[in-house]
């Protein structure tokens, strides 16, 4: 039981699988509604099986195919489940317009939060002190649970819904996929008792409908899923060798041919234009809850585009030149309907997605090549959760 790898959908069943032979070792049905998420506790011994409005804890190591706890209080679909570290605690998302936390030894409720749109995702900060969430308002926003009060509200983009969130494992990045297959990073800095978050770049990773945004344990990689039968796999990393060739060849080509705008002097009117954006980037910082196209000082008119205003810094990941995204590493594109969800390895090198095809699929990700294929499912599998780590995170 080193590896733990569960998948569940529409069929409302909940599977196990061997990872590496794919057999199918366990079932548990799940009557009441169809599965929306799954999360495995850190110690590997419950899985929690997010349905309609309701919670389910099953035993892992036991045969026992009824839950050991449920948490009711929803009043709508769950759209996300996590785990405190040491499994003390859990946090749900909802539909039904809130974020709830529970003691996972009583199963009672300590905390709700309010957002004033359905919920689509939450996770738990690794600082396991601060909780973040999205909405289908398009907002963003960080809780702190000493407080109990939300400490910062981020806007990508005006009522466009963000359908995912994804915090790095060690705290310093946080990522935001939308309706529109847009990805937002920023970086998250701790500053005393505060965390300040720094737009650092956005781009458009699908065409189609985003469903899922994930970032690889080593915080290297970052995966989205997507209603285009896909899933991808960017590079984050500054170290990665074609990112490198790639930037140095682009510099080079600028420094060979530069355009009219680069060695035109700079107007007195541009300087200050300059000037007015420097002191905008300071004060990021403190503006979290204004609309990012509102940190550059220009209220959009009716109806028109808002300029472009989510600045690519340098101290962010490396982004491609002849796209303007991130550096894509490998497209997964077998599968035959929606993408819903995907889950890393711990060691970043494998990568299982789950699809309205019913099929979950574990790739390897240096080659781009399917190493298994997991089939029992007989309607949409829409959720997956594995845990192969050595020891407890």
């Amino acid at each position: 039981m080193s590896v733990i790898l569960c998948t569940a959908g529409y069929d409302h069943t909940i599977r196990f699988w061997e990872a590496l032979s794919g057999i199918c070792s366990r079932t548990i049905q799940h009557p009441d509604s169809q599965v929306n998420r799954l999360c495995i506790t850190p110690d590997k011994r419950y899985l929690a099986a997010a349905g309609h409005n309701n919670v389910k804890l099953y035993d892992i190591k036991s045969t026992n195919p009824n839950p050991v706890m449920t948490f009711e209080g929803h009043t709508n679909n769950i759209t996300g489940v996590a785990f405190h570290c040491e499994g003390k605690w859990m946090v749900t998302s909802s539909e039904d317009g809130t974020v709830k936390v529970w003691d996972t030894r009583t199963g009672s409720l300590q905390r709700n939060y309010a957002h004033k749109a359905p919920v689509n995702d939450v996770v738990i900060h690794p600082n396991q002190g601060e909780l973040i969430s999205g909405d289908r308002a398009g907002i963003v926003r960080v809780w702190d649970l000493g407080e109990s009060v939300c400490t910062h509200q981020l806007i990508p983009e005006d009522d466009v819904a963000v359908h995912s969130v994804s915090v790095a494992s060690d705290g310093s990045l946080l990522c935001a996929g939308n309706k529109k297959g847009n990805v937002y990073i920023w970086r998250m800095i701790q500053e005393a008792e505060v965390t300040r978050i720094v737009p650092i770049c956005t781009f458009q990773a699908h065409k189609d409908y985003l469903t899922r945004v994930l970032l690889s344990p080593d915080v290297k990689h970052l995966a989205t899923c997507s209603a285009d039968h896909t899933a991808k796999v960017w590079n984050l990393d500054l170290d990665f060798p074609p990112a490198k060739t790639a930037i140095a060849a682009a510099a080079r080509s600028k420094v060979k041919s530069p355009s009219a705008a680069e060695v035109k002097p700079a107007s007195p009117s541009s300087a200050g234009s300059e000037s007015q954006s420097n002191s905008m980037q300071l004060e990021r910082g403190k503006a979290d809850s204004i609309p990012f196209h509102l940190l550059n000082g220009t209220q959009p008119a009716n109806n028109v585009e808002p300029p472009p205003s989510f600045p690519v810094q340098p101290d962010g990941p490396p982004m491609d030149p002849n796209t303007g995204t991130l550096f894509l590493e490998t497209t997964l594109a077998n599968h035959q309907r929606w993408v819903w969800d995907c889950a890393f390895s711990a060691d970043s090198a494998y990568l299982v997605t789950v699809s309205s095809d019913h099929y979950a699929r574990l790739w390897e990700l240096a080659s781009g090549q399917i190493i298994r294929q997991y089939s029992g499912h007989h309607r949409g599998a829409v959720c997956v959760a594995l845990n192969d780590y050595s020891e407890p995170r």
